[in-house]
C-alpha cells in the first residue's frame, strides 16, 4: 500500500511539471505517505475502547463542558487542512468519563477526511452513545483552507457548527447555559 501510494504522489508532482528526482523531491513521496498516515489515524481507532475505559461513578447530574479543543482536519472534498476549536459538553448519567477522553474523541473523529458538519454530529453521537449521558452538546469553531485558499479565496472567515443530543435539545435553559459558557468563556484566558 505504501509503495503505491508513495507512486501516486510521483505521478502526482510529474503531472503539475515537477521533477520527482530533483534533491528537495526525492523523500517527498514517503514524506507525504507518513503525513496521510498520520492525518487520518483516526480510521485504526476505536471509539468504544477510549472511552469506555475511563467511565466512573458519579452523582454530579451538572454540565461538564471541555472548550477548546484544537483540531485539525481534513475536507473530503479537496483534502485540504480544516482546523479549529471544538466546545464538547455533556451531562452525566451517574457516570462521568475522564476529562482527557474528550479530546481523544474530537481527535478519532477529525483525523479522517470529513466535512465540519458531519465531525460535529459524530463527536455528539459518539458521546451520546457511549456516556449515556442525559444530553450532549458540542459546537465547533473552523477555518477551511478550501475556502481561504482556493475557490472564493476568503481568508479567515470561520464557519461554525453545532449538534445537540437529549437535554440540549429539549430543554431551552440547558441549551442557553451551554452557549453562554462557551461565549463567556472566550473572555477569560488563564
Amino acid at each position: 500500500m505504501q509503495k503505491k501510494f508513495e507512486d501516486c504522489v510521483k505521478t502526482m508532482l510529474e503531472i503539475i511539471g515537477e521533477n520527482p528526482n530533483r534533491e528537495g523531491l526525492i523523500k517527498t513521496p514517503n514524506r507525504v505517505f507518513k503525513t496521510y498516515e498520520f492525518l487520518t489515524s483516526g480510521y485504526t481507532q476505536n471509539v468504544k475502547e477510549i472511552l469506555n475505559d475511563a467511565l466512573f461513578e458519579s452523582s454530579n447530574n451538572e454540565m461538564v463542558l471541555v472548550r477548546d479543543i484544537e483540531f485539525y482536519s481534513l475536507c473530503e472534498h479537496h483534502l485540504l487542512p480544516f482546523f479549529g476549536r471544538a466546545h464538547v459538553a455533556y451531562i452525566p448519567n451517574k457516570k462521568v468519563v475522564g476529562l482527557s477522553k474528550i479530546p481523544r474523541l474530537v481527535e478519532v473523529f477529525a483525523r479522517r477526511l470529513q466535512i465540519q458538519e458531519q465531525l460535529t454530529e459524530q463527536i455528539a453521537q459518539a458521546l451520546m452513545e457511549n456516556v449515556d449521558a442525559k444530553g450532549v452538546g458540542v459546537v465547533i469553531e473552523a477555518r477551511h483552507m478550501c475556502v481561504e485558499m482556493r475557490g472564493v479565496q476568503k481568508a479567515n472567515s470561520t464557519t461554525t457548527t453545532s449538534a445537540l443530543r437529549g437535554i440540549f435539545l429539549k430543554n431551552e435553559k440547558t441549551r442557553e447555559e451551554f452557549f453562554s459558557l462557551i461565549n463567556s468563556a472566550k473572555q477569560v484566558r488563564f
